[in-house]
């Protein structure tokens, strides 16, 4: 399996279950693994038989930004769920962030792997 990933994606939402919590959006941080054919792509050289990261992290970056979650778990689930139904994404791993949860942590969040 080949893998195209995205690291470090800083991101930014309304988050968390507190009232303060609930005023702003906080910092958030993506990483992605996406299962992709490279040889494919590789052959023909071109966008088009590529999976667009560009496209992928616009995307996600529009859709964390607009979303008001409690949890980061529903979150990392709605954007596999997002993934997959728009760029017909057959397997990823998605490690979501929260840097700022908790002041002793340089993050918390969750790790979820989905294939469909």
């Amino acid at each position: 399996m080949d893998v195209v990933f995205i690291e470090g994606l800083e991101l930014a939402a309304v988050i968390g279950i507190h009232d303060w919590e609930r005023q702003a959006k906080q910092p958030l941080v993506l990483d992605l693994e996406i299962a992709t054919d490279v040889p494919a792509a590789a052959r023909r050289d071109r966008i088009e038989a590529a999976l667009d990261y560009a496209a992928v992290a616009e995307r996600l970056g529009a859709f964390v930004g607009a979303s008001e979650f409690q949890l980061v778990e529903t979150l990392a689930e709605a954007c596999a769920q997002l993934l997959h139904r728009e760029f017909g994404i057959h397997w990823l791993r998605l490690r979501l962030g929260k840097p700022q949860a908790i002041k002793a942590a340089r993050s918390v969040g969750v790790i979820i792997e989905r294939s469909w």
